[in-house]
């Protein structure tokens, strides 16, 4: 691989290392993923090991694709986005190289942990309190890097990109303190300092912000910067996009609740996340809705422009998913949808529609940036990720919407006598077709990956600045 020069001005080399790690852990983590989809067709696929088990396994899919492939996204076009807009280099290279070893080292960490079962059984928030301790550590790390060099700034105004990224910084550190506060019993086992119904709270408080907060504000930071420079186009509406992160910020705090529909938890709480989730609609759609008219007047684009359709696709996804989750807030509606798949379905229309859409298409536009070439190797090969990832996310999302109605619909259908009519071993096997196109959802979206990785080495190991061209980027 040949090294790429250093910018005169601007810190390139952590940017370069957290957007390969992106690749490397989406292709582990998604790789994961498709596993446990595929347990869920052939059982024996756990080969009776307990490090193999779907509930091993699971968190480690989870942990490696928000927090090591989302996370690692995050960090690499925070640092690249900041410099940029701030037109400074980043306050410490020393302490930005801390924060990629050290983050690396959070995910090995998890990834040594979490098949071996040791885990504190928190949505999101598995990992036990040593690893707890030193996410915190990389994090305050992070905190003073990126916010010092925005405070070092050159320019007169703060671009509203780095408002959402430091939201979702600071937001998060909150979040990840408050929810992993634990009384350790041993090296690796903790238990958590609140009790019942508060633990519950908290946990859920926690849960829905790490979505609120890491897997959307700190994305819709990434939308700000990387959809105008990509299609060339200002944003629509500056002063809708500080708008829409103070209407965010404010709401979403209060929607966890939602999570705990029906249970032990006050009615008052319940019902107070079920309104603040509708209202949230508002502020989701409006950035949704900014980001789509950034477009006005290169719609034309997307016809030969790949990574633009990545973008843009994700928008779509963002708008879907932002819509589906108020909707499925609403007491009687998550009556239905509750503990079944339409829930799993509706987190991958967000983790892969969102999500990962949005961090593939900015990964393609900074690599050949980051490395000084001009595209990158093969924009054939981006077009065909781009429908590989499509296709997946479709195929996944439908099939766990089907099963999760299908689920509902049978989990509360009962006799004239009040008996269950189906039992749940009838409603697992009715949803064993839901599962195999899942599987096959999950190994586009991986196969799509694996093509990326292929292009960002072809792109990384060329000396020459000259691409390669594919026919289609030929046409384009």
């Amino acid at each position: 691989m040949s090294t790429a020069a250093e910018h005169p001005t601007y810190n390139y080399k952590v940017v370069r290392q957290f957007a390969i790690m992106t690749v490397v852990w989406g292709i582990v983590g998604m790789a994961v993923g498709v596993l446990i989809a595929s347990q869920l067709v052939w059982p024996a696929l756990n080969f009776d090991t307990a490090w193999l088990s779907f509930g091993r396994l699971r968190p480690l899919h989870t942990n490696a694709v928000i927090f090591a492939f989302g996370g690692c996204a995050l960090f690499a076009t925070s640092y690249y986005v900041v410099q940029r807009t701030s037109q400074v280099r980043l306050i410490s290279d020393k302490l930005a190289a801390f924060t990629f070893w050290g983050w690396q080292l959070v995910i090995v960490s998890a990834a040594i942990t979490l098949p071996l079962g040791l885990t504190s059984s928190k949505e999101y928030a598995e990992l036990e309190w040593p690893i707890d301790l030193l996410i915190t550590v990389v994090w305050v790390a992070y905190a003073i890097v990126f916010m010092g060099t925005v405070k070092v700034r050159k320019t007169s105004h703060i671009y509203v990109g780095n408002w959402f990224y430091m939201g979702f910084i600071l937001t998060v550190a909150v979040l990840h303190i408050v929810n992993s506060a634990a009384m350790p019993v041993t090296l690796f086992k903790s238990y958590s300092v609140y009790p019942g119904a508060v633990d519950a709270m908290v946990q859920w408080w926690y849960g829905h912000n790490a979505v609120g907060f890491f897997l959307t504000a700190g994305f819709l930071g990434m939308m700000y910067y990387f959809v105008p420079k990509q299609s060339g186009r200002p944003i629509y509406s500056y002063r809708l996009s500080v708008v829409h992160f103070w209407a965010l910020i404010a709401t979403y705090m209060w929607a966890g609740g939602h999570h705990l529909h029906y249970t032990s938890l006050p009615d008052f709480a319940q019902t107070l996340g079920m309104v603040m989730s509708l209202i949230l609609l508002a502020p989701s759609w409006g950035g949704m809705i900014n980001g789509m008219m950034t477009l006005s007047g290169a719609w034309h684009k997307l016809r030969t422009d790949p990574i633009l359709r990545f973008l843009v696709v994700s928008l779509s996804f963002y708008g879907m998913s932002t819509f589906e989750g108020p909707m499925m807030a609403i007491k009687t509606v998550n009556a239905l949808s509750h503990y079944t798949d339409w829930t799993i379905g509706h987190v991958h229309a967000g983790a892969l529609g969102w999500v990962a859409m949005i961090s593939i298409g900015s990964v393609y536009h900074m690599i050949p940036k980051l490395w000084g070439k001009t595209q990158m190797a093969s924009v054939g090969l981006i077009n065909t990720h781009f429908w590989l990832a499509t296709i997946g996310t479709v195929l996944y999302i439908c099939a766990m919407w089907v099963n999760g109605i299908l689920q509902g619909l049978m989990w509360r259908a009962v006799n004239e006598d009040g008996t269950l009519t189906y039992s749940f071993v009838e409603a697992l096997e009715a949803s064993h077709p839901g599962y195999m196109v899942r599987a096959l959802g999950g190994a586009f979206f991986l196969t799509g990956m694996i093509l990326m990785a292929y292009n960002v080495w072809q792109t990384v190991r060329k000396d020459s600045k000259a691409p390669v061209a594919s026919s289609s980027a030929q046409t384009a």
